[in-house]
């Protein structure tokens, strides 16, 4: 673990020398805070959402909204994680200065910018105890079967819940 502001961080979990701003299919995991259930509950094998499962799911797919060179694929909210594929098509440009015109669209923004989203909204809610775990889990995905794999488990992962849910090995595929 290396040391930041301070405080021990898990290195992260990205691959190093890629570039997370290049079009490319990504799966992603995130995990709210001491993995608490803030977005409902899994009832006969379907996630019901809670007021603050709403607002995620919302903030979710407002995401291409915010992002005009992203698209959304599978998704799932779960009582204490989301899981889902986010495309990003391309590089956006502006008309700004050459040194300016590629705008910072990595995944890394993309996800940071949902997770504030979704913290706002629910802290508007009054409940200021909610927050996300630090970073998130990413894969990229790299051919056909393999978006198959993910998206088969995407869906799959509310019938799943009861067997898996205090394994936190399970959060991610």
């Amino acid at each position: 673990m290396i040391k930041f502001q301070d405080k021990y961080r898990i290195e992260s979990t990205g691959l190093k020398d890629w570039d997370y701003s290049i079009p490319w299919w990504y799966y992603i995991t995130v995990n709210t805070k001491d993995h608490k259930e803030y977005f409902g509950e899994i009832v006969d094998s379907k996630m019901q959402l809670s007021e603050m499962g709403i607002i995620c799911e919302k903030c979710w797919n407002e995401i291409p909204l915010n992002y005009s060179n992203v698209e959304l694929d599978y998704y799932v909210i779960m009582p204490n994680h989301v899981h889902g594929i986010i495309i990003i098509n391309s590089i956006v440009k502006t008309g700004h200065a050459p040194s300016l015109q590629t705008l910072p669209n990595s995944l890394s923004n993309i996800l940071g910018s949902f997770k504030s989203a979704v913290t706002k909204k629910v802290h508007c809610l009054g409940e200021s105890v909610f927050g996300w775990q630090e970073r998130f889990y990413d894969r990229i995905i790299r051919n056909e079967r393999e978006l198959f794999e993910i998206r088969k488990y995407i869906d799959l992962n509310p019938l799943k819940w009861e067997i898996e849910k205090h394994d936190h090995d399970n959060l991610t595929l």
